[in-house]
């Protein structure tokens, strides 16, 4: 029991983007008070975390989970329905919770289950005036939010920047998120990295970029040379010694997390990505967590 005379107010310090709550009610004496014994209880409160899993991540699909608060979000919805909620039922998260999704571009691989997902739900559909209508949206009438990119959208908790991506789409981009002072960085489908890019990606916490080929698994692969020469134009997609060379030389310090994705099931092995990335950071002595992605197998959730 706590002295009459006291009064109390909830205080929350801030150690940063990991710290989890660490607030308590405090008991302070009100002027003229001369009773100084009292009991302090002491009660965390947990506060509102980021939450991020890669649910898939290739050529046979794409579909990234963000979520703060009471804020869900989708990046891209390429895999079934029924796959969707299966995944996101496996960590713990309820679909028909979901307040938007966002698409990056309308290739197969990052919106083949869109229509009828977002359709069945009613929930917004953040993606570009020219990419909208490249989508093959069926019968289904989904809630189209379109932006320009470069724009910077606020759903819920989550404030999105949008920019373009280098990458043979009707109007690509990519996307850093940012909640409770922490910075997602996603950008995946690009050719190479420019510098306005590499702008965009200063202060990320958690980066998720791809890492899609070998170059000379690659080149004496199955696919035709057209094929290969789009793969490795600069409107195509990142190898591993261009991933290798922007971690070992421009990667931000501030990268705790990095997941590298969309690896090509033809083209690359996850191991070599994890050889490579593990490499170019130790070239740095850099502490930073490296996460494969793997195709077709969703990540563990990332709590920041």
């Amino acid at each position: 029991m706590i002295a009459s005379g006291w009064r109390y107010w909830d205080a929350l310090p801030r150690a940063g983007p990991g710290a989890r709550g660490t607030g308590w009610p405090v008991a302070l004496p009100l002027p003229g008070c001369r009773a100084w014994g009292f009991l302090l209880q002491v009660k965390f409160r947990e506060e509102a975390i980021v939450r991020v899993c890669v649910l898939a991540s290739g050529s046979s699909g794409n579909c990234t989970f963000v979520s703060s608060g009471g804020t869900r979000i989708l990046v891209d919805a390429g895999l079934s329905r029924k796959e969707i909620i299966n995944r996101l039922n496996a960590i713990g998260e309820d679909p028909r919770k979901l307040d938007a999704i966002l698409i990056s571009h309308e290739h197969t691989d990052h919106v083949s289950g869109l229509p009828f997902f977002a359709a069945s739900l009613k929930i917004p559909v953040y993606l570009t005036r020219d990419t909208a209508p490249a989508i093959d949206w069926g019968e289904y009438q989904a809630r189209v939010e379109p932006f320009q990119a470069g724009s910077r959208l606020a759903v819920g908790e989550l404030e999105i920047d949008t920019f373009t991506v280098p990458h043979d789409a009707a109007d690509p981009v990519g996307f850093t998120i940012r909640a409770h002072g922490v910075k997602i960085g996603l950008v995946t489908d690009l050719g190479y990295i420019p510098d306005s890019i590499k702008f965009h990606l200063r202060g990320t916490n958690l980066l998720i970029l791809e890492s899609n080929h070998d170059l000379e698994m690659l080149k004496v692969g199955p696919y035709p040379w057209a094929v290969k020469q789009r793969v490795m134009g600069r409107k195509g997609h990142l190898s591993n010694d261009v991933v290798f060379e922007f971690i070992r030389g421009e990667m931000d310090t501030s990268t705790s997390l990095l997941v590298l994705g969309h690896i090509s099931e033809h083209n690359n092995h996850p191991e070599l990505v994890r050889l490579s990335a593990q490499q170019a950071l130790a070239g740095r002595e850099l502490f930073t967590r490296l996460v494969i992605a793997e195709p077709r197998r969703q990540t563990e959730v990332f709590e920041l």
